[in-house]
């Protein structure tokens, strides 16, 4: 065998080990609805002892419930109220959100509220600009004097009293547009 074979050996060996060691490592237990749950983390502390179905090897049990001296048995002691609180404590705590989704969904509803809020200071500047172009020319068609423009031939064209009616009208139409 050459190195490269003995290399690859190795590291597939290697991940077959960890496969099987995370593997062993399951839980199994009935949520609140009798379906099966399978995780490689310890059912929430809600969950009932009962309810557990499976164990990675190596985890403790608990220790089954003692009975008081007022329920008629004999008196727990000591020690053994001190490990039930550590019992509880074990189990993480999840509280059904995760940090930084909500962190990135605040991020994309701010970054996309600040796009919005560009878009229209834009169209705002763009309306206004449009406002005072037309009032420019729409004093200016309205002050007399003689106006004139480039045809697609590239001749000059004086205004006739028509040409100028329907230039006044589309820049009173752009007024009534823009300048809200």
């Amino acid at each position: 065998m050459d190195f490269k074979s003995v290399s690859k050996t190795l590291v597939l060996a290697l991940a077959g080990a960890s496969f099987s060691l995370t593997a062993l490592a399951q839980w199994q237990w009935l949520d609140k609805d009798g379906r099966k749950v399978f995780s490689d983390r310890s059912p929430p502390a809600e969950v009932q002892e009962k309810d557990i179905l499976k164990r990675p090897a190596g985890s403790a049990r608990p220790a089954p419930p003692q009975v008081t001296a007022e329920a008629g048995g004999p008196a727990a002691k000591p020690a053994d109220t001190a490990s039930a609180p550590l019992a509880k404590a074990s189990a993480p705590k999840l509280s059904g959100k995760d940090a930084d989704l909500e962190a990135k969904k605040k991020k994309a509803e701010a970054d996309e509220a600040a796009k919005k809020k560009a878009e229209e200071e834009k169209l705002a500047k763009t309306r206004a600009d449009n406002c005072e172009r037309a009032k420019t020319s729409l004093a200016t068609l309205q002050s007399g004097v003689r106006m004139a423009s480039v045809n697609a031939k590239g001749e000059r064209e004086v205004f006739d009293d028509d040409r100028r009616a329907a230039e006044t009208k589309r820049a009173q139409d752009v007024i009534d547009a823009s300048c809200k």
